[in-house]
């Protein structure tokens, strides 16, 4: 199902089965970078954002999480807004009860930043431009999808 979501939108990972991950008695997420949209490439008007999609098979079911970025200067790239993550995890507490989105949030977000996010949006960046001879950005939506 992995590679089958390689092009799906972001937002679908909430149409996935729920993987439930219980804080503290699991091992971490071996997530691996699916695919990052860059939704406008630099119009001169706005800065150059996108989403990202990372994405892993474990013995709970496949956990995906995606979420949106921005770009704040050339090769630096931050999370559009860290409470805004789409997944398909629902955290549990350790005494198995769920967690609340804003106490997951914490969570998500440290697993995010273990995450070598920021070099795989900046290497879809620099294929964007590798791929446009003469221009560095363009308008419209570009996909860049790890093999």
């Amino acid at each position: 199902m992995l590679a089958s979501q390689s092009h799906c939108p972001p937002w679908t990972l909430r149409a996935w089965p729920p993987v439930l991950w219980q804080l503290g008695t699991q091992t971490p997420l071996h997530l691996k970078h699916i695919s990052t949209q860059i939704t406008d490439p630099g119009s001169g008007l706005v800065r150059t954002y996108g989403q990202t999609v990372w994405a892993c098979r474990s013995d709970m079911g496949e956990a995906g999480l995606a979420w949106d970025w921005i770009e704040l200067g050339q090769g630096v790239v931050a999370m559009a807004d860290p409470l805004a993550v789409v997944t398909n995890l629902v955290l549990l507490h350790e005494e198995g009860g769920e967690l609340t989105r804003l106490e997951a949030a914490r969570h998500i977000n440290v697993i995010l930043h273990s995450l070598p996010w920021q070099d795989a949006v900046n290497q879809a960046l620099d294929d964007m431009a590798q791929d446009q001879p003469g221009s560095t950005r363009r308008m419209g939506a570009w996909q860049h999808t790890t093999h």
